[in-house]
């Protein structure tokens, strides 16, 4: 996948590029030859990703550079050199409960800002999309997948857990019982399957998948932008309230629309 010549590039390091292009950031993994296996500096270039995005970007797209998404985690994370300058996940292991939780903690961040409610942030994921890249798919709002998608949760196989924020939205999308058995099973979901049970939104051709990401950025630029963002919001906080809860939610945000529209917002 190619980057726009008329987009700016605002970094490029430890395995991932951030490009602007109008109300567009893209964010590529940028080691195909490892099929853009995850490391601590990558999730530390991703945190940094979302706090460098302009103010006017409203998309955010996330894609993997080659053949693969992201194959998950590197797995010289459970060698014990672990990576250069980096304390390995082994040491990490004889560490204190508390320092142990810190770490992960960071680590998540890099998962967590893709849901933030001024962005929508769409998977363009092709071929592997394995452990933390699966977990990476799923921190994001939307997902737009090739027909050649492979994914599949592998850390219960190898006696760990998923850790990297996906577990929540992984049942929130297919419902507990199929969480469970992917999870548990270490699985492949393929594009038919990954559509038909609400893990994606489009699957395609794989020589389609950026037009496909195209369409869908611009349907979604087409609405004005406080109303998605109000429109998110409402959605995001729906399972956690009553259905009475819910309407007063929606009554408040049509309030603060109507009076925006207007123009007698604050």
């Amino acid at each position: 996948m190619t980057t726009p010549d008329d987009s700016q590039l605002v970094f490029n390091k430890d395995g991932v590029r951030l490009t602007v292009e109008d109300a567009v950031a893209t964010v590529t993994l940028t080691n195909p030859a490892k099929r853009n296996a995850q490391s601590p500096a990558l999730w530390r270039a991703l945190t940094e990703a979302g706090r460098s995005l302009p103010g006017s970007v409203r998309i955010v797209v996330l894609r993997g550079e080659g053949k693969s998404f992201s194959a998950g985690l590197d797995r010289q994370a459970f060698t014990p050199e672990g990576f250069d300058g980096e304390p390995s996940f082994l040491d990490m292991a004889r560490g204190s409960d508390a320092d142990l939780d810190a770490v992960i903690a960071e680590y998540q961040e890099a998962f967590t800002w893709w849901r933030r409610s001024d962005l929508v942030s769409i998977a363009a994921v092709q071929g592997h999309a394995i452990g933390a890249g699966f977990q990476l798919a799923l921190a994001c709002d939307l997902r737009v997948v090739a027909e050649d998608v492979r994914f599949a949760m592998r850390e219960t196989s190898l006696g760990l857990v998923p850790d990297l924020t996906g577990t929540h939205p992984l049942v929130s999308l297919v419902g507990y019982a199929r969480a469970l058995e992917i999870c548990a099973t270490g699985r492949f979901v393929h594009a038919e399957e990954a559509e038909r049970i609400g893990l994606a939104n489009i699957a395609v051709p794989t020589d389609e998948l950026d037009a496909a990401v195209r369409d869908l950025s611009a349907a979604l630029l087409a609405a004005p932008r406080d109303a998605v963002v109000e429109t998110k919001a409402l959605l995001q906080g729906a399972t956690g309230r009553s259905y009475e809860d819910q309407r007063v939610a929606e009554r408040a945000a049509q309030a603060r629309r109507l009076r925006d529209l207007a123009g007698l917002g604050d």
